[in-house]
């Protein structure tokens, strides 16, 4: 069946949830029965709808979670790593990040830190707030040739500019001069403009000692822990139950 000419014109304006909400009005029979208004509204109603969802499809491939599939509703309270489910769901509410606070997952490999923090970090794209992940280690690396090739003030104002930084893994490696300068300058831009949540098998009493250097501990500690909820796991890994 051809296609209506209205229908066409809002495809032509990029009004595609209009578009679909007028095909599907035009081959049911009890649409006639709808006002002029009713059907301007449900056009409308389906093309916000489509938006959403295009904005929010935007910004999950510019987060590149490594779980892209974790979601806050499916995490596994049962599982026995000591996980506060009442912080949890605060956390899941998303006023942190609002509120520019940080958060720190520490705990054992495989207690599903990583699988955690994509989840927040779903929910956050989803309440439409701008998120980046990284593995520290790479993003290292990545900042290392950045520097060489020019790419660095490009690379720095994506890690500076988004609503949540997700830094995955951090330590056990003592920090060179340059990651820590680079570290340094990245916490600093962010203090009080963005949320940073970091993972790591590390406490964060040993943070200082991966750093290395005293004076740059002290501040990118400052600024990371001061404002930070921690959620602290404890358990055996998850993986083992999953052979």
């Amino acid at each position: 069946m051809l296609d209506h000419p209205t229908q066409q014109r809002l495809r032509e304006l990029k009004l595609d949830g209009m578009a679909d909400a007028f095909a599907d009005l035009q081959s049911q029979d009890q649409a006639a029965d709808l006002s002029h208004a009713e059907w301007l509204g449900f056009l409308i109603d389906r093309e916000a709808s489509n938006r959403s969802t295009k904005r929010h499809q935007s910004r999950m491939r510019t987060a590149k979670l490594r779980h892209a599939g974790a979601t806050v509703e499916d995490v596994d309270y049962r599982a026995p790593r000591q996980l506060d489910r009442g912080l949890f769901r605060q956390l899941a509410h998303g006023d942190w990040i609002g509120k520019r606070q940080n958060l720190i997952i520490t705990g054992p490999c495989g207690v599903g830190k990583t699988w955690l923090a994509c989840a927040l970090g779903q929910k956050a794209c989803r309440d439409g707030s701008t998120v980046l992940y990284h593995r520290l280690p790479r993003l290292f690396a990545d900042l290392e040739l950045a520097h060489g090739d020019g790419r660095f003030p490009k690379l720095f104002r994506q890690l500076v500019r988004t609503d949540l930084l997700i830094l995955d893994d951090w330590g056990p490696d003592r920090l060179t001069a340059a990651q820590r300068c680079d570290l340094m300058e990245i916490v600093e831009e962010r203090y009080g403009n963005g949320s940073i949540l970091v993972t790591s098998q590390l406490p964060v009493e040993a943070w200082h000692d991966v750093i290395g250097e005293p004076t740059f501990a002290d501040a990118i500690l400052d600024r990371l822990v001061h404002n930070a909820h921690r959620l602290p796991l404890d358990g055996p890994s998850m993986r083992k139950s999953e052979m």
